[in-house]
């Protein structure tokens, strides 16, 4: 009876002390849950690719064990791996592209068949039918080439899914191990009130500043910003070189794009995961740092900053460039991306024609654009720490008759293209913790003039005299030039030797 004396079961308690009212896991919600309505398959006239679903993580505990964790971590990277390799940015970016070129074509195509008049000599049940078939003949027609570009693109974003869920559970792993003393962690377990003052002092620094309109740079690092006032960017429009390095920026405002007269800018060692899609409005930018970031991907607005010279985009979490990028940044000569999870490089780098340096080492590099040895201009390029995933290097990079340092330690490499020995400038190489059989490793130890003497040696004697120069150069000129470098190696090889014999010292290369 409910009223007030209220029930008998709750008389004998105050209303604050009454015991809680046990729970039987699933026996409400059991009866509670309506009974759900079969769902009906998609038709099979609609191909719609597969939606991919990660593994449950086997955590029950709020509080997961060590063990548990790891668990979570092989299981994600074991589905990680029966997904197979993942599609490059290029093909992905190329097969969606084709998808929205067949799709719209097959809809003008639908159309026009729909749209089509009828002949007199059909009855209307007779054009009906033959509008079907046409229509069902259209679309198997253009069912094949769309099915394989959705196939590529359910691909990318499974493996997208898939790594974003492996993330998750690897930085649930990392923070069992980290140490409770961590300087970081200290740093952003502070004091809040330290810290809100001290961003009170910086965003009173910026007032400040923008009183002064006559500024032409401004040198914002060191600020622990964690974000910049709305007003910043307008009121120092004139700016040419801005550093906003080593704060805790985790968003550059899309207003950045009113500083028509930046050329420098630098927002490296930041919180940033993203750069904005504005960015490419700074047409007289010429260095850009934004090393030391979390940035995943680079826009392709970056494309039209067309006067950059510098670009450093090193120690962030990029997997793949703008596949454009090399048609648009003509005039770039540094390009610095160590540090990265990238798979691959674009075929567009190669038309930089003006690059000088690249650094690439550390990623996860799988090879070079085949058409490398069109960078005339480059000098030095590193491609050092790409382990497992680097095992050979493209004929063309002979081409590079410009370069004077190239690194390709610690990877996969087992030998080096024939066309190495017309690296005439080279005067820097590294090759070591590289499974070489050609040249050997011992060969590659004693320097650059052993190498090139030794392939030299081998390309001469396994190559027929009526195809020399075939191999290294296929057109007239080209073989020329080789002819004669092959000649200059052998008369210094024949010195070399020559001189080891009457010094009793040394040993020939063989």
């Amino acid at each position: 009876m409910h009223g007030e004396g209220g029930s008998s079961s709750s008389a004998s308690y105050p209303s604050d002390q009454r015991p809680p009212r046990p729970f039987y896991p699933g026996s409400i919600a059991a009866r509670r849950t309506p009974i759900q309505k079969a769902r009906s398959l998609p038709s099979p006239a609609i191909n719609r690719p597969t939606k991919f679903r990660a593994p449950p993580s086997p955590m029950a505990s709020p509080c997961p064990s060590r063990g548990e964790i790891v668990a979570d971590v092989a299981q994600k990277r074991c589905a990680l791996l029966r997904l197979g390799p993942r599609p490059d940015h290029e093909m992905v970016d190329a097969a969606r592209s084709r998808l929205r070129e067949k799709e719209a074509a097959l809809s003008k195509k639908l159309q026009e068949i729909v749209l089509s008049p009828r002949p007199d000599n059909f009855d209307r049940l007779e054009w009906r039918a033959r509008l079907a078939q046409n229509e069902k003949a259209c679309r198997e027609a253009a069912e094949k080439e769309i099915r394989v570009c959705r196939t590529i693109v359910s691909l990318d974003e499974m493996h997208e899914e898939c790594e974003k869920l492996l993330k998750e559970a690897e930085k649930r792993l990392v923070k069992i191990y980290e140490s409770a003393d961590d300087t970081i962690e200290d740093n952003r377990n502070s004091d809040p009130s330290t810290n809100e003052r001290f961003h009170q002092e910086s965003v009173k620094y910026l007032q400040d500043l923008l009183e002064q309109n006559w500024l032409e740079r401004v040198n914002l690092s060191g600020k622990r910003l964690r974000l910049l006032p709305d007003e910043l960017f307008g009121r120092i429009h004139g700016v040419t070189v801005l550093n906003l390095s080593g704060n805790q920026l985790e968003v550059i405002p899309d207003s950045i794009a009113v500083l028509g007269q930046l050329e420098e800018l630098k927002i490296s060692s930041n919180l940033l995961l993203s750069l904005p899609d504005t960015i490419g409005s700074l047409n007289r930018l010429k260095i850009l740092n934004a090393s030391g970031n979390k940035i995943r991907t680079l826009p392709d607005s970056i494309n039209y900053c067309r006067s950059l010279l510098e670009l450093d985009v090193s120690f962030n979490n990029l997997v793949y460039l703008p596949t454009n990028i090399g048609h648009e940044l003509l005039n770039l000569q540094v390009l610095s991306i160590q540090y990265n999870k990238i798979q691959s490089l674009p075929s567009s780098i190669c038309a930089m024609t003006s690059l000088r340096y690249l650094d690439a080492h550390f990623n996860e590099l799988h090879g070079l654009p085949t058409s490398i040895g069109q960078l005339k201009s480059l000098q030095t390029l590193n491609l050092s720490s790409n382990f497992a995933d680097l095992t050979e290097l493209p004929h063309s990079i002979g081409d590079l008759t410009e370069l004077r340092e190239l690194d390709v330690s610690r990877n996969q490499i087992h030998s080096l293209p024939t066309s190495f020995i017309r690296l005439n400038k080279l005067v820097k190489l590294d090759l070591e913790q590289n499974p070489l059989s050609f040249p050997p490793i011992e060969v590659a130890r004693e320097g650059i003039e052993a190498v090139r003497l030794y392939m030299a040696k081998r390309w001469r004697s396994s190559i027929p005299r009526d195809q020399e120069g075939q191999l290294m150069a296929p057109d007239t000129n080209r073989m020329v030039d080789t002819r004669c470098h092959f000649v200059e190696l052998l008369c210094i090889c024949c010195f070399q030797d020559c001189f080891r014999i009457c010094n009793g010292n040394g040993r020939r290369v063989s």
